[in-house]
């Protein structure tokens, strides 16, 4: 939503009560804002325009105060037309280059930027996980264990490696699941792991009759191998307690409302797939994230790339009375360094 226009003496004032309000989360007073806000106006002249704003759905005032707050469309004022972007702190991007690292798997990475958005933020911070369809198998190695268990190396992507174990019907000679491994390989290596499934599960289906008892072996284990692969979260979260921190009393209902919501991941993950297919920063203020659990809060992501596709999303929750002008650089700075990590 694009907030109208406003008077220049209007758009200092709400400026001025915005940042007072990030600031100590408590209503502004006309009285206050004649202290700071610097303009040489009488007191009766601020509460006109406070009045004028309130009327114009920029401001509120809560039941149990004569000051006033800002609405979810003061917010996007001030967020579109007001805000001053600050530059990320040098502390920050230092804490950013070292632990994005390019050396580092894309699991370790992903895992890496959420923990920092939500350190330097002081918000919770979350980031979606790599789909399949952006995950491309290059390498499987089985070797025996005790009994019937099979361990797993599946090397994905450039560098991520992962290892499982699997439980397989009888149990296999070194040399057997060496050529299980080469057939895996010579077939599948260089497609998505979602697309590789696909074939497994088509070919066991269509040919079984057909097929050598070694390519049964080899497609039942890949398939068993493949199989942990969806049981990775689509979205990791870290950080939700300070959440807790930053809210009010009126706010914790809500904010246990939203907790569960976390559990669930349904409307978050909507909302990340929308950030996904823009561009750049998106910043969603309350409502306009189009559910009710987001109300009293702000969501701000960035989408994340490997340098051909976009890989997720990376961002903060926070109070809908979040520093945008710290924040906002952060997470565009991080997806930005993210990308490049996973570029390399």
């Amino acid at each position: 939503m694009v907030a109208g226009v406003i008077s220049e003496r209007a758009s200092i004032l709400l400026k001025t009560l915005v940042e007072h309000h990030i600031q100590d989360g408590q209503p502004v007073g006309s009285s206050t804002l004649l202290k700071v806000a610097g303009l040489p106006v009488s007191a009766a002249t601020i509460r006109n325009v406070m009045s004028d704003l309130e009327e114009r759905g920029y401001l509120q005032s809560p039941h149990t105060s004569a000051g006033r707050v800002p609405t979810a469309l003061g917010y996007r004022l001030f967020v579109d037309t007001l805000l001053q972007i600050q530059a990320p702190e040098d502390d920050a991007v230092s804490a950013l280059r070292a632990e994005l690292n390019p050396d580092k798997s894309a699991t370790e990475l992903v895992q890496a930027a959420s923990s920092l958005l939500s350190n330097i933020t002081a918000q919770a911070g979350l980031v979606t996980v790599p789909s399949q369809e952006a995950n491309q198998l290059r390498q499987v190695e089985f070797l025996p264990l005790s009994g019937n268990r099979v361990l797993v190396i599946l090397v994905v992507n450039e560098r991520e490696v992962q290892n499982r174990i699997i439980h397989t019907q009888r149990p296999f000679t070194e040399a057997q699941l060496r050529d299980a491994a080469s057939m895996v390989n010579q077939r599948y290596a260089g497609q998505a792991l979602n697309q590789v499934k696909e074939r497994i599960l088509r070919e066991m289906r269509e040919a079984r009759s057909q097929i050598d008892s070694y390519l049964e072996d080899a497609l039942d284990l890949a398939s068993k191998a493949l199989d942990q692969e969806g049981d990775a979260e689509e979205c990791m979260m870290v950080g939700e307690s300070r959440l807790l921190g930053s809210a009010t009393a009126e706010e914790m209902p809500t904010l246990r409302d939203l907790f569960e919501s976390f559990e669930q991941k349904k409307d978050l993950l909507h909302l990340l797939e929308r950030s996904a297919r823009a561009e750049g920063v998106q910043i969603f203020i309350g409502e306009e994230a189009g559910y009710d659990i987001f109300g009293n809060y702000s969501v701000v992501t960035a989408p994340y790339n490997d340098g051909f596709r976009t890989l997720g999303v990376l961002g903060v929750i926070g109070p809908k009375r979040m520093e945008y002008a710290r924040v906002i650089p952060i997470v565009d700075v991080t997806a930005r360094m993210l990308s490049s990590a996973l570029s390399n």
